[in-house]
């Protein structure tokens, strides 16, 4: 129950004690580093509906990603404007999807289950990202979670099989405009 009301107070962050609280706690993750350990989920209803349980061998991690598309250097030699390529240019990938990644960079015994936005400001977007340590025997033994002790889901954020990844691969469309996403848009455009 208590999940429910913690649910929407995110929703509407404008109309509940949630914004002046994030004010406050951005201020203080704007100097801490890009990729920092947490003891406990910010928002508690999102990551249990995603997978996290409060035991060992679940770590949240909360990473920092800069907003906006890619900024290039202007070249140096001459061209005209529109064969500059610096404006406009924009990742394949979602930001939610880079935090992952450099999560699983920064702790490689770890894999990825899923992520969530926690926060934003002018410059910058934060993410927690949930982590697992498939090694550990609380998570062997946890009938629920042990699917990813399995060696095909090795390094899986990497391979956009997270839910990050598999939204920016397009696997989420149905119906028209979906016949080209699988198995994957490199292998549908193949003659």
């Amino acid at each position: 129950m208590a999940y429910k009301y913690i649910a929407e107070a995110w929703k509407n962050p404008d109309e509940s004690y949630v914004e002046e609280l994030m004010r406050q706690r951005l201020v203080e993750w704007r100097k801490q580093p890009t990729v920092v350990r947490i003891d406990k989920p910010t928002r508690l209803d999102r990551a249990r509906a995603l997978g996290y349980k409060a035991k060992q061998g679940f770590i949240v991690v909360r990473v920092r990603v800069r907003r906006g598309g890619l900024r290039k250097q202007r070249p140096r030699s001459g061209r005209r404007p529109k064969r500059m390529g610096v404006r406009k240019y924009k990742p394949a990938k979602s930001l939610r999807l880079i935090a992952e990644e450099r999560a699983a960079r920064k702790f490689p015994n770890l894999e990825v289950l899923n992520s969530y936005w926690v926060g934003e400001d002018g410059r910058y977007k934060w993410f927690e990202v949930i982590m697992v340590d498939p090694n550990h025997p609380a998570i062997k033994s946890d009938k629920d979670i042990n699917w990813i002790c399995g060696k095909q889901h090795k390094g899986r954020v990497f391979r956009g099989l997270t839910s990050a990844g598999k939204k920016v691969r397009g696997l989420r469309k149905k119906g028209r405009g979906a016949e080209k996403v699988r198995p994957s848009k490199k292998a549908a455009t193949k003659e």
